[in-house]
């Protein structure tokens, strides 16, 4: 696909470059889909200029189907280019109104094919009920709760799957750990970790993390001669963090919009920020935070 970017499409300098997690500040972590208002101020946003960077662990295939298609759909503007960094960076796409443009993979950070087939067949044996394998994605092995299994009961069996998939692990001679966060930069002994979310658990290189896909959002900007005067990060968990630390340590602007603070807001030398900035109450989480805050910025730079 030929990428069309007009000078007046994508300013060189623009106000503010956004880079959301999908899942919870963009996709409903209840529905998995986008609500039309997002879709149509991610739109708007986009097509006036302001980077939008989807930064997620999704696969490639989820993101042109739940958000690429409804924009495509929403009417977005031939000449504006979104960019999608999938599967903590092992994976990267750029989408216009005519579509997906090449999918671009890391292979060095992929997990070894014959631990994927293993936990598909574990899955498929004892955890069906509750969870589903996610044959789309290319680096990643992850497992994600099936729709009708509520929160509770998933999360209890995710504990077991958890332990199962870490055994199974040393079982193929690949060194790992269960963790619940990614610091940029950290010495880890492991070559592998288990990330469990509120509705997965990825099975991924220690090399990926959020911080990877800050740092191949600036080089896709870049290679469009874009350097954002600021940014604004967006996501629902710890991990999500590791956006704005890697922007902030490589001297960028930088605010960060926690969707879900009540799971504890760290101290960071960057500002954050929640709905309650809003003047919203602290019901207000998820894609409805992050909606709130896509119409802000939308209602500041657009209008």
């Amino acid at each position: 696909m030929t990428v069309d970017t007009p000078a007046a499409t994508h300013p060189a300098a623009p106000a503010l470059a956004l880079l959301l997690d999908v899942d919870g500040p963009v996709a409903s972590p209840v529905t998995r889909d986008v609500k039309p208002e997002i879709i149509a101020d991610l739109v708007k946003l986009a097509s006036a200029g302001i980077p939008v960077i989807f930064n997620t662990g999704r696969s490639d295939a989820f993101i042109r189907e739940q958000v690429m298609a409804p924009m495509i759909a929403a009417g977005m503007p031939a000449g504006t280019v979104v960019h999608a960094i999938c599967e903590k960076g092992a994976v990267w796409f750029s989408y216009t109104s005519l579509g997906a443009g090449p999918i671009h993979v890391d292979h060095e950070l992929a997990v070894p094919k014959a631990y994927g087939d293993d936990i598909r067949r574990m899955v498929a044996e004892d955890y069906a009920t509750h969870m589903f394998f996610d044959e789309t994605k290319r680096a990643m092995v992850s497992v994600e709760q099936q729709l009708d299994v509520t929160s509770e009961d998933y999360l209890a069996e995710q504990k077991l799957f958890d332990a199962d998939a870490l055994e199974l692990l040393a079982r193929h001679g690949l060194a790992a750990a269960l963790v619940d966060r990614h610091e940029p930069g950290s010495d880890d002994a492991a070559d592998y970790r288990l990330d469990p979310t509120i509705i997965s658990t990825d099975i991924e290189s220690i090399r990926l993390g959020k911080d990877l896909g800050a740092s191949r959002a600036v080089e896709l900007l870049a290679a469009q001669g874009i350097t954002p005067k600021a940014w604004r990060t967006v996501g629902d968990s710890r991990t999500d963090y590791a956006m704005a630390d890697w922007l902030h340590y490589n001297d960028h602007v930088v605010q960060h919009i926690d969707v879900r603070p009540a799971d504890g807001v760290p101290t960071k030398p960057y500002d954050i920020l929640t709905a309650a900035d809003l003047g919203f109450g602290e019901e207000t989480i998820h894609d409805d935070a992050g909606g709130a805050f896509l119409r802000s910025w939308r209602e500041t730079l657009v209008g």
